[in-house]
């Protein structure tokens, strides 16, 4: 069989490079299978040796949250240094004073722990222990994050703690030990259960066993890589504790879809007769191309996270492009190696009758794309009011920093937050320390000194909200004075958020003006404010980069302005709709019980901006697998309504497969106990349904019907600016390409539709 057919009237071109490697791959398909596989060993026992952890860190140097919690450092403050973590107890039986034995055994179990830099003893420290006696407070410090210490570590301090719980006292471990305790085994179910539903899907919707297992298998190779990679940086990297989850979801859900592109086109090539390997190198030459676009296009979208200025969040977007971008290559080598090593068996063990990518012009989705043809400005509208209905919920969006009573009722980090709540009040999950730095006028005079200790007390204890202000005392170098200031309410409360910012702003500058003396918030809840309020700032930063970046992505690759600025506006609608279901369900409280969340909260500070990076990112992956199937047509006989026809046609399918196992991956997330992860799993799976569906399916084809022609202008000056990137290639066959890439750009002129 002619495995190089002719076309009249010119040569065909030579393979390009993706072409070569593409059959390469498949002609060696073992060579590239075992390198492979060389590189999954190497990688998996590297991390399981070598490999880092993960733990948040919300610190922002140059912030007065972070300024006060150094000057606390620097001058000496008893538990100034180090990261606090309470252990909780608590007991039903009497009074803890009739354990003290077992309390203080405990106290000195804890302090001979490796990395403590110190423990306090509730019954030497004041307010330690409820007024009922019956709970307590042991504030454990560490060198270190313990959120970000080996699990193994729990068991030295389950060992030090046991003799209390021997006598029946409860014990509990607050955030961040807390958060080393209760890191479980969801994400490997989330997991399994994306694969599951990915299975289910392709096998529906392809028929044939091979075609199925090929991606997933694909996939599941790349994010055991790109994982074990994330492991590895994380040991000089400092990643968020959500970074291997949002990896993960990326990772799996990307890479079914780019492997699932390629083997559909390449399946099309087979049937037009084309021997495997040259059928699997035009595919990565066409949809490989796709494919490296789109993956750029998401990695540079998460790469814009570091806009923002704050590692925390760049370092997540970073992990999820890592894993994006190995899925990609394990997309362009991998599956290439194993199509040809299936040759025309990858339609073989098929479940029902495979289904070929449509060429007519009766099937389903050309029967939809004349219907949305015919009343374009019907579903233009109807779409635009659905993604208008869903956005109503962002008005009321409030960003805040979640605390431990979000947490799953049966994890101990939550058990503690309750305990601490019943006998404290709410405020003392989340107390402020006050830091007064005194001039040195006022070091040298102790009356004024404490003069100035008691106006500050008064002035704070009066401000609502405040429940309790501890007494402020010096320093051990006299240059500080220290107050605990209690809250009213929980820590993410919207109360609190509002009382952090009287103190910073009003209170304190009052109450020091004159004095000499700087006022200082700090904390974990006053650092989880500033965190919130940075990235706040920032958010239209991001929203500006990303958008920008993949502007002028797109713009290069279509080389048309109405594709990339229809692109950039329906993404920002798309994506509005879904911060609008996130504020519904998480906020509002609209069906958080079915998802594990038993209360209200605030959303959490980051996760509009990573939901807008990877959003935005995975919208231009269909943005551009459909546009270039569009444009192809386009370039072969210049009819724009045919092209947007044929396009949809040969895309929805797949696309449509590759949204059900995307939604489903990120949606199984939703398993986690991290409520964080919740967000961005119900954020991101509703999205890919919203964008498939609305966007994919009405908002694209109803607009490029509407500007017609109009769709592929671009001014000959910029033409000539722009450099040249082709986003499915030219299948390396003579068409009308270059005769319909002139068209309407002759010196810039506007094609008659817009003029």
């Amino acid at each position: 069989m002619n495995s190089e057919p002719e076309y009249p009237g010119r040569a065909a071109a030579p393979p390009g490079l993706l072409h070569r490697t593409g059959r390469w791959c498949a002609r060696h398909a073992w060579r590239v299978l075992a390198l492979w596989a060389v590189l999954l060993a190497a990688v998996g026992v590297a991390d399981a040796r070598w490999g880092g952890t993960f733990a948040d860190s919300f610190s922002l140097p140059g912030t007065r949250a972070a300024t006060g919690a150094d000057l606390l450092a620097a001058h000496g403050v008893p538990g100034g240094a180090g990261v606090a973590a309470p252990v909780v107890l608590h007991t039903d039986q009497g009074p803890l004073a009739d354990h003290r034995g077992g309390v203080e055994a405990a106290v000195a179990g804890l302090a001979g722990l490796p990395r403590v830099l110190a423990v306090a003893d509730p019954f030497a420290t004041p307010g330690a222990v409820s007024a009922d006696g019956r709970t307590a407070t042991v504030t454990v410090r560490y060198d270190g994050n313990p959120a970000a210490f080996d699990r193994g570590y729990l068991a030295g301090v389950d060992g030090a703690v046991a003799p209390l719980r021997a006598e029946g006292v409860a014990v509990e471990y607050g955030s961040p030990l807390g958060q080393l305790a209760s890191a479980g085994s969801a994400d490997r179910i989330s997991e399994a259960i994306g694969l599951g539903v990915a299975v289910l899907v392709l096998l529906v919707g392809f028929g044939s066993v091979a075609a199925t297992g090929l991606p997933l298998l694909t996939a599941v190779v790349g994010l055991a890589v790109g994982l074990g990679s994330l492991g590895l940086l994380a040991a000089v990297v400092d990643f968020g504790q959500a970074a291997p989850t949002l990896a993960a979801m990326m990772g799996l859900g990307v890479g079914i879809d780019y492997a699932l592109f390629l083997t559909t086109r390449h399946r099309a090539l087979l049937g037009e007769g084309l021997e495997p390997p040259e059928a699997v190198g035009r595919a990565v030459a066409t949809s490989g191309r796709a494919v490296i676009v789109a993956a750029v296009t998401v990695a540079m979208a998460l790469a814009g996270l570091y806009a923002s200025g704050v590692g925390f969040i760049g370092s997540l977007g970073a992990a999820a492009a890592l894993t994006v971008l190995v899925s990609a290559g394990a997309s362009l080598t991998l599956a290439p190696a194993l199509l040809g090593l299936l040759g025309h068996r990858i339609d073989r063990l098929w479940v029902r009758r495979p289904v070929a990518e449509p060429t007519g012009g009766a099937d389903l989705w050309h029967r939809w794309a004349a219907l949305v043809g015919r009343r374009p400005w019907v579903f233009l509208t109807g779409g635009l009011l659905l993604l208008a209905l869903l956005t109503v919920p962002v008005g009321s969006l409030r960003l805040g920093h979640l605390d431990a009573g979000a947490q799953p009722a049966d994890s101990t980090a939550r058990r503690a937050h309750d305990l601490l709540d019943g006998a404290f009040g709410p405020g003392a999950n989340g107390p402020l320390t006050v830091v007064t730095q005194l001039d040195s006028g006022r070091i040298a005079d102790p009356a004024r000194r404490d003069a100035l200790a008691a106006g500050l007390r008064e002035r704070l204890a009066a401000e609502p909200g405040v429940a309790t202000v501890s007494v402020p005392v010096p320093s051990p170098d006299g240059a500080l004075l220290v107050a605990t200031v209690t809250p009213a309410t929980a820590p993410q409360d919207g109360a609190t958020a509002d009382l952090v910012h009287a103190l910073q702003d009003t209170v304190l500058p009052q109450a020091l003006a004159g004095t000499g003396a700087t006022g200082y918030l700090t904390g974990p809840t006053a650092a989880g404010q500033a965190f919130t309020d940075t990235l706040s700032a920032r958010l239209p930063l991001i929203i500006g980069v990303v958008v920008a970046a993949s502007f002028g992505l797109l713009l290069t690759v279509f080389r048309s302005l109405l594709v990339a600025v229809k692109a950039a506006v329906l993404n920002l609608l798309s994506i509005t709709a879904s911060y609008g279901i996130v504020v519904a369900v998480f906020q509002w409280g609209w069906g958080a019980p079915l998802l594990g969340v038993t209360e209200r909260v605030p959303v959490e500070s980051y996760v509009p901006m990573m939901m807008f990076a990877i959003v935005f990112g995975l919208s231009m992956d269909y943005e551009v697998f459909l546009l270039s199937r569009i444009r192809e047509g386009w370039l072969r006989d210049g009819d724009n309504r045919r092209a947007v026809a044929t396009g949809l046609a040969a895309t929805a399918r797949v696309i449509t497969c590759a949204a059900v196992i995307m939604t489903s991956v990120f949606l199984a997330f939703m398993l986690s106990g991290n409520v964080v992860v919740k967000m961005l799993a119900l954020g991101l799976g509703v999205s890919v349904v919203i964008d498939a569906t609305v966007v994919r399916l009405l908002l694209v084809p109803s607009t490029m019907y509407l500007f017609g022609r109009a769709n592929w202008w671009l001014p000959g000056w910029l033409d000539r600016l722009l450099p040249h990137l082709d986003p499915e290639g030219r299948d390396e066959r003579p068409d009308r390409a270059d005769q319909a890439e002139q068209v309407d750009r002759a010196d810039g002129a506007l094609p008659e539709v817009v003029r």
